[in-house]
């Protein structure tokens, strides 16, 4: 088929944006934007942006915040609402259906979340930065992936399922860390109308409902009513998410039986002359268009269309409002504090650790094996890669503390930690990869 003048100027575009490691790039491009925007002449314009306000009204009552709020607790949530997408798939059809599959990077993620807790705990105990003990266990996806993917081209694929599986069950533990430790006060009328609200969208699924605009509607009324609880907007995403239906209207051999007889059907029309077609025709496009929704998931349909919104605007936005730190001529000097430290050392070391050691102990007891083709080298990068925690600790150090040099402390660990991590998790990778052909 011939391409317009428009596709093929887009082509470069579009085969950029579907690489795998497309997602991290904008990222990183994002965080580098931040921090020159912040160490910058213009560095005022940068805190005066994202402290702009904007006022909305919901249900009577006037939400005033600024933009960074907006941010963090609004576009964050539809961040959240395609985590759970990703992590209600997985459980159906994924690397988490089944004991066997789940099991590995599960425990794995769970050793890569408890011990980078208890790194910075013991450093900040008795402090009042000890309720950071939450921002070094998280593993950012999009960043470790990329990462992954400029290890080399040799990484089997199963290595690649690992970590993707790891960061899933990582993302399933950061999301309950913040709906049990990191939610304030909670208003119970409201959190009541929003459970009432998630028991409609689980009716609507049973009965059938496959519109995406009943979903939406509801899935914003509850948003709305854990902003007013108190309990962190974010987990709406998740919990709304499943509720999203994951069932198709018809088998595959079905929807091959009939694609097959409208193709069929359309061939055996009557063409017309000139760039138009026939009644006729347009009728079986219909109906093939309509036989390709209900072969479609809902849940995967949103999901794919959410992804290059969630992966190009909503995580560099978040990125570009939450990464300027100020970094002067006394940086690594500044590092010397606890917050910086644990933070540092529970990503770098903890997550290491964590993950090694929760997997060897999988594979010592024969609870599970190592991924297909996969070696201990591998394990080793993917442990280091898992240290690379740049998008969700810092949502989490935004819920964990309140004081801005607090904040600013961890930015610095999660930036020092993030870069020592990917790079020394790529080295990993590639040494692995010499010493196999070498072997």
């Amino acid at each position: 088929m011939a391409k317009s003048p428009i596709e093929q100027l887009l082509q470069p575009v579009n085969r950029f944006i579907h690489q795998e490691f497309t997602g991290g790039i904008i990222l990183f491009v994002s965080v580098l934007l931040a921090i020159v925007w912040a160490n910058s002449p213009w560095q005022e314009s940068y805190h005066n942006l994202w402290d702009t306000k904007f006022a909305v009204s919901f249900a009577g009552k006037e939400l005033d915040q600024p933009l960074h709020v907006w941010i963090n607790d609004g576009l964050m949530a539809i961040f959240f609402f395609v985590i759970g997408l990703e992590l209600k798939r997985e459980f159906m059809a994924g690397e988490l259906s089944s004991m066997k599959k789940a099991s590995l990077p599960m425990m794995a993620a769970l050793g890569g979340m408890l011990v980078p807790a208890i790194i910075y705990y013991s450093i900040n105990k008795g402090l009042p930065s000890e309720n950071g003990w939450g921002i070094p266990m998280a593993t950012d996806i999009a960043f470790a992936l990329g990462l992954l993917s400029l290890a080399g081209k040799h990484i089997p694929v199963s290595v690649k399922v690992f970590l993707s599986a790891l960061a899933v069950a990582d993302d399933l533990g950061a999301v309950l860390i913040i709906a049990f430790f990191y939610t304030a006060q909670i208003a119970v009328a409201p959190l009541v109308i929003s459970g009432i609200l998630l028991l409609l969208l689980g009716a609507g699924n049973f009965l059938g409902i496959r519109n995406t605009l009943f979903y939406l509607i509801v899935g914003i009324a509850i948003w709305g009513g854990f902003l007013f609880s108190g309990v962190h907007a974010t987990i709406a995403g998740v919990l709304v998410a499943f509720m999203i239906p994951a069932r198709t209207k018809i088998d595959e051999n079905e929807y091959l039986d009939k694609i097959n007889k409208h193709s069929e059907e359309f061939k055996l029309s009557i063409p017309q002359n000139g760039s138009l077609i026939t009644t006729e025709q347009h009728q079986t496009i219909e109906k093939i268009k309509q036989l390709c929704l209900d072969a479609e998931t809902p849940l995967q349909k949103i999901e794919y269309a959410l992804h290059p919104w969630v992966a190009f605007i909503i995580m560099p936005l978040f990125a570009l409002a939450n990464a300027g730190m100020h970094i002067g001529s006394n940086f690594f000097s500044s590092l010397m504090n606890p917050v910086s430290m644990g933070v540092a050392a529970g990503l770098l070391i903890g997550k290491f650790i964590g993950v090694l050691t929760f997997t060897w102990l999988m594979i010592h007891f024969k609870l599970a094996e190592l991924p297909n083709q996969g070696t201990w080298k591998h394990i080793s990068g993917i442990a280091m890669l898992a240290g690379v925690g740049f998008t969700m600790s810092l949502f989490v150090t935004g819920l964990a503390f309140n004081d801005e040099i607090m904040i600013d402390h961890s930015k610095y660990g999660i930036l020092l930690a993030s870069i020592i991590a990917g790079i020394a998790g790529i080295v990993i990778l590639r040494k692995g990869q010499v010493h196999e052909k070498q072997m």
